[in-house]
């Protein structure tokens, strides 16, 4: 691809990308909380790719300039649709990404396939595919399908992790009938929500089969808004029953996130 790819986070995945890029003398400027600002100066046109935290998406989003808001590509997992929808950014570039970088510093460990969709969604899937990691640009139908998975895939495995405590290649290897019951629960509730339907057979083999290549990933339940919150809090506003989810997080000391599901 042409162009300087900007990516806005220099954590563990922004910092990956950047080392990942510059391997393959692709040009990537890195964005940090206090440095490199000034590469969004730049005509609009390239990729500006937003690898912050999801409660910090607007405030990051505040110090971009206008004429680049287009350019933006939001890669962050969970529910983040609605947010942005609701702060007028539902036209830009998503991202889902199907790669692990366990600590910062360490590389990324390919996945699946990472998926994107938007303007910039044949740049983003070019580029990764330049680094070796397979991505595809495709259009929205079909990313709210690939985006359901992933919701299902952190809902699930996170859990799981922490209460078996014990990496993702473990859930699916020792404990694949509890990870389904719990994927038909999560997947119902976002079936409501959405409309999409992902048959259960083919959803829980694809999260297994994903899961089978960064087996040694510890998943962890974490950003409880954006994650299994969400889940909670539609499946009480749908007035569907999740029993198995309200166990599973009240044996890992989510009981007081639970109150009123």
């Amino acid at each position: 691809m042409q162009g300087t790819v900007i990516v806005i986070g220099a954590g563990r995945v922004g910092t990956a990308l950047q080392a990942r890029s510059a391997e393959i003398n692709v040009p990537c400027a890195l964005v940090g909380r206090d440095r490199g600002w000034e590469a969004l100066e730049a005509p609009q046109g390239d990729p500006v790719v937003v690898a912050v935290r999801n409660d910090d998406l607007l405030d990051v989003v505040a110090r971009v300039p206008r004429p680049r808001r287009s350019d933006l590509v939001f890669i962050q997992n969970g529910a983040v649709r609605e947010h942005l929808r609701e702060n007028a950014l539902q036209r830009a570039t998503r991202g889902l990404i199907y790669f692990a970088v366990s600590q910062p510093g360490d590389p990324i460990t390919p996945g699946g396939t990472s998926w994107f969709s938007g303007d910039h969604g044949l740049a983003m899937s070019r580029w990764f595919g330049a680094m070796g990691l397979a991505a595809e640009s495709v259009d929205w139908g079909r990313f709210s399908f690939y985006e359901l998975q992933k919701m299902c895939w952190i809902a699930a495995f996170g859990p799981l992790c922490d209460r078996h405590q014990t990496p993702v290649g473990a859930i699916v290897s020792d404990h694949r009938d509890e990870l389904q019951a719990l994927v038909a629960e999560l997947a119902a509730v976002g079936r409501a929500a959405s409309g999409v339907d992902v048959p259960l057979p083919y959803l829980v083999d694809s999260l297994c089969d994903y899961s089978k290549t960064i087996p040694d990933y510890r998943a962890s339940t974490k950003e409880w808004r954006w994650r299994n919150g969400w889940f909670v809090d539609t499946a009480r506003r749908r007035g569907i029953d999740i029993p198995i989810q309200r166990e599973l997080l009240t044996a890992i000391g989510f009981a007081d996130s639970l109150k009123g599901s």
